[in-house]
């Protein structure tokens, strides 16, 4: 363990890791080792709950780095041997595209073509790139181009935040790879605090509903805090279904706790190292998620009393969010570029994306949770994950149903979204 100092300001080296035994005379020969990063931008600090709230993302470099650009050669992932999810392969995994065995990222090339409603992402600071990144990523991964638009929340434009920045090309990119045809809207706050991200929220909503409807991500958020729960009409505006990262870290996040609100937790992806073939999906073990401290247990959740009690429990579903599996995402701030990035920020936009090209527009959080709620138990619609631990030393245990690392599962086609 040891801390390092980079463009996006203190990071965490949080561990190196080993993956045993690996065919180097495979194309699709695996990384053997790296390291996560934790951007300062998703620590929080002293006097920061209910004030100020964090990114959820965590960002893997393999032992060597990544493959070196040149004017010579077109570079851009997927690489040989480097095992890390794109659009395809995410696609793939997740039913929403004709299946390919293995569904293997140096391989498979479909990705989704829905994209019914608007999705709106809300997040803090400024992304002066966004648009033309998100234009290069789509290209890179045979996406159509956007039909995206940036909102500063309190009409001007708020500074850059190098963390932050790569908070907002995730959550960008990968809602347009779930939901290509989608309208998507980046809001951003002027700041990290709490009145400026729920000013954003309440532009963003009125952005989507005015489409008609549709979704609003939120991969940020902050440990719970007494009055929570004065905030949670921000959540409620009609039309619009929102989404919220259950946190990296043991326990609950707001606005992730909101019974307004769909939790996303995170699942980690294996695959073969010798042949790149995906395996199965387990819970990350660094997903937030348990019962809130100060929000009760909501209608659609009666169903799985049994396991949240009288408080609501967190997360409702997954997705993808172990950064050692992680997803790749274009970010040229900064002297940056490509990236693996991770954390329970990728899977709430992996989700908004999904349902905006589900296209049901149920309306609201309420009635979504209810219809997710309804259908849990249904293998077309939810993967059940049954494997892996979470929480506070790793109490929290996977198990048939629904848990409090991973809900209900993740998704399987675009059923019951």
């Amino acid at each position: 363990m040891k801390t390092a100092l980079s463009k996006f300001g203190t990071l965490v080296v949080t561990a190196a890791f080993s993956f045993g035994a690996v065919n180097l005379a495979s194309a699709q020969a695996q990384h053997r080792g790296g390291q996560v990063t934790i951007p300062a931008s998703s620590t929080e600090r002293k006097g920061d709950i209910g004030l100020r709230a964090h990114t959820n993302i965590k960002i893997f470099t393999p032992t060597g780095g990544l493959p070196k650009q040149s004017a010579a050669v077109t570079v851009g992932p997927p690489f040989a041997g480097y095992l890390f999810e794109t659009p395809a392969s995410l696609a793939c995994i997740y039913n929403l595209v004709s299946q390919s065995a293995g569904c293997n990222p140096s391989t498979v090339t479909a990705v989704p073509t829905g994209g019914s409603t608007s999705i709106a992402i809300v997040d803090a600071y400024d992304n002066p790139g966004a648009a033309k990144d998100l234009a290069k990523f789509s290209k890179q991964f045979g996406l159509p181009p956007a039909n995206f638009q940036v909102v500063f929340a309190d009409g001007t434009r708020p500074y850059n935040d190098p963390g932050w920045e790569i908070e907002e090309s995730l959550d960008v990119q990968w809602a347009h790879a779930m939901a290509p045809n989608a309208k998507l809207y980046l809001v951003e706050a002027a700041s990290n605090s709490f009145y400026d991200l729920l000013t954003a929220e309440t532009v963003a909503a009125s952005l989507v509903a005015n489409d008609g409807g549709g979704v609003v991500s939120n991969s940020w958020g902050g440990s719970e805090f007494v009055d929570e729960a004065a905030y949670d009409s921000f959540f409620t505006y009609p039309g619009v279904v929102y989404f919220a990262s259950a946190g990296d870290g043991p326990g609950v996040i707001y606005p992730s706790a909101s019974p307004y609100v769909i939790g996303v937790g995170g699942t980690t992806l294996s695959r073969d190292p010798n042949n790149g073939a995906y395996i199965f999906e387990s819970a990350w073990n660094s997903t937030g998620g348990g019962l809130s401290q100060y929000e009760t247990i909501p209608s659609f959740q009666k169903g799985v009393a049994k396991v949240v009690g009288t408080q609501r429990g967190v997360p409702d579903v997954a997705a993808e969010a172990d950064p050692n599996s992680g997803l790749w995402v274009l970010d040229s701030g900064n002297n940056g570029g490509w990236y693996i990035v991770g954390g329970t920020s990728a899977s709430s936009p992996i989700w908004a994306g999904i349902v905006s090209a589900a296209g049901n527009n149920s309306g609201s959080t309420a009635a979504e949770l209810t219809n997710i709620y309804k259908n849990r138990g249904n293998k077309m619609d939810f993967s059940d994950i049954k494997s892996g631990v979470c929480g506070p030393w790793n109490g929290n245990l996977t198990q048939p149903g629904y848990d409090l690392c991973t809900g209900v599962g993740s998704p399987v086609g675009y059923g019951a979204k």
